[in-house]
């Protein structure tokens, strides 16, 4: 999040003009709809995200991108990192310090957190950019869940060794699901990728079955966990752009905003609340 009182833009409307107009919006149950009713929210949130993050939350020297990505980030990505790492002699063991004064450098604020216990490496080889000017490197992602990731076994795969991937070379990373449990994630998209990565068991809320998961990458992960549910407000979650510092992603304001593009009759289904 920006500065307190700093007015970040989004959709040609401000949070504060969209916070006066209306109550805070809570989550739907979007499986009341057709997987491509998400699919158009899906778009609509991620142009809002980029939108804000462009606006003034992000420094100067990052900028964000909504990319699209069939199965994952391609070798023109991670590759090319992969080698830029080997030339700088496998990246620095220290943290840097922040070079940005509206970076945010406190632990969030998050119902529960873990550090894997060492160094992170994949166990196993097999959405939003945020990038840096500097040769437009990618230095964090956010991930919005889909109904398809989780639609098959080799989806979900691909989703876990995706998520692994970019942590390993050092992406942070947003994973939002607004989705509950399935087979495949019996306790949540965090407990799996954080089985994946350290073996370790996590248990979400019984009554908190959805899942915002922000991934700090440097020589651990650390993962910080906010479990939600149906009909909660959106906490804003920490993007890390580097080491030790991160932007507050307003997520329930541009949930909002891409509510509001979805289809009247879809909104009704949704929220017939929501319809003025």
């Amino acid at each position: 999040m920006t500065a307190r009182g700093q007015v970040v833009r989004i959709a040609g409307k401000s949070i504060v003009d969209l916070e006066e107009r209306r109550k805070a919006m809570p989550i739907h149950d979007w499986n009341r709809v057709a997987p491509g009713i998400f699919h158009h929210f899906h778009h609509e949130w991620i142009t809002e995200m980029v939108r804000a993050l462009n606006g003034g939350i992000l420094p100067d020297d990052h900028y964000a991108l909504a990319e699209q990505q069939a199965a994952g980030f391609g070798p023109d990505v991670l590759t090319l990192q992969g080698t830029q790492r080997e030339e700088d002699g496998g990246g620095s063991s220290e943290v840097p310090a922040p070079h940005d004064a509206s970076l945010l450098l406190a632990p969030p604020k998050v119902r529960f957190s873990a550090e894997s216990a060492g160094e992170f490496y994949r166990r196993k080889k097999s959405t939003i950019t945020v990038r840096h000017v500097s040769g437009d490197r990618v230095v964090a992602v956010v991930e919005v869940i889909s109904p398809g990731n989780k639609g098959s076994k080799n989806a979900f795969k691909a989703l876990i060794d995706k998520a692994c991937e970019l942590l390993e070379y050092k992406v942070h990373l947003l994973l939002l699901d607004l989705f509950p449990p399935t087979k495949r994630d019996p306790n949540g998209i965090h407990a799996a990728l954080w089985e994946e990565i350290t073996a370790e068991v996590f248990t979400p809320p019984p009554d908190k079955p959805l899942t915002l998961a922000a991934y700090e990458s440097g020589l651990t992960v650390r993962a910080y966990i906010e479990p939600a549910a149906v009909g909660d407000v959106l906490t804003d979650m920490p993007l890390y752009v580097e080491p030790g510092a991160y932007v507050l992603v307003p997520l329930e304001a541009t949930y909002a905003a891409a509510f509001a593009a979805v289809p009247r009759r879809w909104r009704n289904e949704l929220d017939p609340a929501a319809i003025g």
